[in-house]
């Protein structure tokens, strides 16, 4: 019977420290926590540029063909591959010596018609007085005449194939066309060159200034020229536009660059325009056919959501978000980025001028958290 008394006492024992268990808990998670305290800004629209990375593709602003002119056999390659060369420097020579017997042939065809027209000429002259006095018939005179003027003509056919003869002869001494930078050799010495085919010696490119061709997708100048249209966006000239050429390892290339047009035509295979930007290449870093990235400058934003860039959340999908302050808590908004513009990123969706944006001290919280303001300090 007491054995029967203890067990019922220690079980009554047992519920009553129970209940004040779980008393405790519930009082416990029914007190509020305390605010954590953040640093946020409050926005207001700003001036700030609207930028664009975009693909670009590095081309030379002349591409010159070296080709034979004449055919022959090459004796010399008269250049350093990879060289920069000067126009009308000598870049091969071909075998000169049929074109020089062509050449001295046509000559001596031109003294031999020069001689004939002394000789013609010197015969209707002195016919000329005779024929008046009867002396000799008119139809003499008339063929003395006719035998100059036929001399005169052969003289001009000669001195024409003397002018050809040498003009075949220049061109066995094979010249640069430009100013520019020199390829490979595309022959050897003792190749056999053709003017019926112009074989190709050679390939030289004009690396300063040169060509960087942008690539930008149709739909993307489309909301450009919306945003124009509505006055959202103020148009930046392409005289005042800068431009600047990203190398691979994200460098800014330190030559001078400038926006010259924007294509009229879209690519019907990718519906992208063609931005052609041009860049001074002294040191002949940009090469044709480099793939690079070329920032440009394409509008003003009077009324641009500036943010500082730690304030950014890159959720795991992809997605970009910041935590706005609404009712005293924290609430994660979804946003859409542009380019970084003065230390800060544009912000061109999501957001509104009077939001007051999380900078510091969003670690500590989650959504939905209480939270205390106070004004963000970059240097604190």
């Amino acid at each position: 019977m007491r054995s029967l008394s203890k067990r019922r006492w220690l079980w009554a024992s047992l519920f009553l420290s129970t209940a004040v268990l779980v008393g405790c808990g519930e009082q416990q998670s029914t007190q509020q926590r305390p605010a954590t305290l953040v640093d946020t800004i409050t926005l207001t629209p700003a001036t700030a540029v609207i930028r664009a990375d975009l693909p670009g593709r590095v081309d030379a602003v002349r591409h010159a063909e070296v080709r034979a002119r004449v055919t022959g056999i090459v004796q010399e390659i008269l250049f350093e591959q990879g060289s920069e060369v000067v126009r009308n420097q000598s870049l091969f020579k071909i075998d000169p010596a049929p074109y020089q017997a062509a050449f001295d042939q046509a000559r001596a065809d031109l003294l031999r018609a020069q001689a004939d027209e002394k000789a013609a000429i010197a015969l209707s002259k002195r016919y000329a007085p005779l024929v008046k006095i009867n002396a000799v018939s008119r139809q003499e005179y008339d063929d003395a005449v006719a035998r100059a003027d036929q001399a005169r003509a052969n003289v001009l056919a000669a001195q024409a194939a003397l002018a050809s003869a040498e003009i075949n002869l220049a061109y066995t001494h094979v010249t640069s066309p430009i100013d520019g930078r020199i390829g490979e050799a595309l022959v050897t010495e003792g190749a056999l060159v053709e003017a019926t085919t112009a074989t190709q010696m050679a390939l030289v490119q004009q690396m300063s200034p040169i060509y960087v061709d942008v690539y930008q997708s149709v739909t993307e100048l489309s909301k450009l020229r919306r945003d124009f249209k509505d006055g959202k966006l103020k148009q930046v000239s392409n005289e005042a536009a800068e431009v600047s050429v990203i190398l691979q390892d994200g460098s800014i290339y330190p030559g001078k660059a400038r926006l010259l047009f924007t294509g009229t035509t879209v690519n019907e295979t990718t519906g992208q325009v063609v931005l052609r930007t041009e860049v001074d290449n002294q040191d002949a870093a940009l090469l044709p056919g480099m793939y690079v990235r070329v920032r440009v400058e394409q509008a003003v934003s009077e009324q641009a959501l500036l943010v500082p860039p730690q304030a950014l959340q890159r959720a795991a999908n992809g997605l970009t978000n910041v935590y706005v302050v609404r009712d005293g808590k924290a609430v994660l908004a979804p946003v859409e980025v542009g380019n970084d513009y003065d230390n800060q990123v544009i912000i061109t969706q999501g957001l509104k001028s009077g939001d007051e944006v999380i900078v510091a001290g969003f670690q500590k919280i989650r959504e939905g958290a209480a939270v205390q303001t106070r004004p963000w300090q970059p240097d604190r």
